[in-house]
């Protein structure tokens, strides 16, 4: 069941837990302020600049990079780009977190900016917080039946009704739950995140958790994208792999940068 309907409103079990992620990723952002007696006001601040900016990426990132499925579909990049309102219709399509990512980012960025706060500091409050937003919308993808792998016999693999089947794989019953996969490592991620904060203090410098957890999520992508079948290609190549591969990279470099040049936490 993928949703249910409350008179003229339909809702969707993935966007319900998406939302709820949301919100208590928020809530986890607030509370890992208090704890580091960080003015809570300012995550209020940010909560619907990040939202907006946040989906508006996502959306986008999925219009110029649109997955196998959504090709079959015919909504194409050109699509979208002859029938603009429909970049609108969010409940058509679907959303990327590249473009979350490197919008909510930005948006911190300017912010910090804009108010004179450590930029780096400000990120480290919000690593947790993006940790449990992942891994609670992830598991949103078992009802509307995406973010799944390639066929799998293994005792944990998932049932796909033909309509979500890829083209090629219609009589293909069982597959890899790949969202099941991303949500277990991010919820390790997240209490890997709240240890080396409580635990490795008098080491840490400003911005070693959201590096950390940004290599860290992009090698679990990097690796997953290999299991993935609906995958987003521009020029024949898996453009998310890519995007993760450039991520990983510059957030291991940010970090031994950072060891050098940024004074403690």
């Amino acid at each position: 069941m993928e949703g249910f309907s409350l008179g003229p409103l339909t809702f969707h079990w993935s966007g319900i837990l998406l939302a709820l992620g949301v919100a208590m990723g928020f809530f986890l952002t607030a509370w890992e302020a208090r704890r580091r007696n960080v003015d809570v006001e300012i995550i209020g601040d940010l909560f619907w600049p990040l939202v907006f900016w946040g989906t508006l990426g996502a959306r986008l990132w999925h219009i110029l990079t649109p997955p196998l499925s959504s090709v079959e579909l015919g909504l194409t990049t050109q699509y979208y780009f002859t029938h603009p309102l429909d970049m609108f219709s969010l409940w058509n399509g679907g959303y990327g977190i590249p473009g979350a990512l490197t919008a909510g980012l930005l948006v911190l960025w300017i912010y910090a900016r804009r108010y004179r706060l450590p930029f780096w500091r400000l990120a480290d409050l919000f690593a947790p917080g993006l940790a449990l937003v992942q891994s609670i919308g992830r598991l949103g993808n078992l009802f509307s039946q995406e973010l799944y792998g390639q066929p799998s016999n293994a005792p944990w693999s998932i049932f796909i009704q033909p309509a979500h089947r890829l083209i090629g794989y219609e009589t293909v019953a069982t597959y890899h739950p790949l969202f099941a996969y991303e949500a277990a490592l991010t919820i390790t991620a997240l209490y890997c995140l709240f240890w080396i904060s409580q635990r490795t203090t008098d080491r840490l410098k400003a911005g070693d958790l959201i590096l950390a957890y940004l290599a860290f999520y992009s090698l679990v992508r990097i690796l997953l994208e290999f299991l993935r079948i609906d995958v987003a290609l521009v020029g024949g190549v898996n453009v998310n792999q890519v995007f993760f591969a450039v991520t990983l990279i510059g957030a291991c470099i940010a970090l031994v940068t950072h060891h050098r040049s940024v004074g403690k936490l």
